[in-house]
């Protein structure tokens, strides 16, 4: 399809992750109030939408407990800027193996939940907008397998829809464009579909801009869509994606560095992508423009 660039365009920042990032930058938050806090800079400093793990707060290590959840939520409902809330659904699905000559039992660090227990934090916080991974892939910091089988996407995605928060359909490859939009097809997802298109991850689509255009040409038309690269190419990722007519994500869960040598901020990273857009003569949504977009609407917990 031929190249029409967007013009207005919306920024999600990733504000920590769950990888072992912690380790390696102190700007990366672990506690619920410095998530919040930095989740709050990033929007200050033009992120529509803020997307959110937590962590341990004493080990940095990746979470699944309500309460730290609940507490970020919290924090950031009650912030005078407004900013759109994403929560991954991420984890729940890992499966970590042992050596080639003695797979199982499976390994330290497998987290393998029940889709309810996946979907628990959405349904006590209900943020606008939530993750779904929507296939199954290597990863290569172990012999650790990111799982996500059709049936446990048809769960999942039923239970984000009755609660009335918008999947966000996490795509690592082309094959996980294919079965979301079987879901859609299916009646499970809604259209327009919301795709976060997630390039240069090992081991999924490498982020060479023909691979790239491969995953845009795979979107349907009418849908909306994100995309973003991680480590020294999340930068160049904001132009490759606002050129190619989609939005961007940029945040210290996909890249550490402003610069060479340079450890940044979450509020630097979106700082430098507003400048990136801006400079390409296009515009920065807001978050009630991206509600709007998205047909989102922003509720309290029960």
């Amino acid at each position: 399809m031929p190249l029409e660039m967007n013009t207005n365009v919306f920024i999600t920042c990733a504000v920590t992750g769950s990888g072992g990032t912690q380790d390696r930058s102190p700007h990366v938050p672990r506690s619920p109030k410095q998530i919040a806090e930095s989740a709050i800079d990033a929007a200050k400093a033009g992120a529509a939408i803020v997307h959110c793990h937590v962590r341990d707060p004493e080990t940095g290590a990746p979470s699944r407990d309500l309460k730290l959840y609940r507490e970020v939520t919290d924090r950031i409902r009650d912030a005078e800027v407004d900013m759109v809330l994403n929560l991954t659904a991420g984890m729940g699905g890992d499966m970590v193996f042992g050596k080639p000559n003695a797979p199982l039992p499976l390994g330290e660090g497998t987290d393998m939940a029940s889709a309810e227990e996946r979907v628990a934090h959405v349904a006590e916080c209900l943020p606008e907008i939530c993750t779904l991974d929507c296939g199954t892939m290597n990863f290569a910091e172990a012999d650790y397998v990111m799982t996500n089988t059709p049936g446990m996407l048809e769960a999942m995605g039923s239970m984000m829809e009755d609660l009335g928060v918008k999947p966000e359909i996490e795509a690592f490859d082309t094959g996980h464009l294919w079965l979301a939009k079987n879901l859609v097809e299916k009646g499970i997802l809604k259209s327009p579909a919301l795709v976060q298109l997630c390039m240069g991850i090992p081991w999924g689509a490498p982020d060479d801009l023909n691979t790239f255009m491969a995953m845009v040409n795979n979107v349907p038309s009418d849908w909306n869509w994100s995309a973003f690269s991680i480590g020294r190419n999340e930068l160049p990722y904001v132009a490759a994606a606002t050129l190619a007519g989609g939005n961007v994500r940029v945040g210290l869960e996909d890249n550490l560095w402003l610069a060479k040598g340079q450890l940044a901020t979450n509020a630097d990273l979106v700082k430098r992508a507003v400048t990136i857009i801006e400079g390409m003569g296009s515009s920065v949504m807001g978050p009630e423009a991206v509600r709007e977009k998205l047909e989102l609407t922003k509720r309290a917990p029960k």
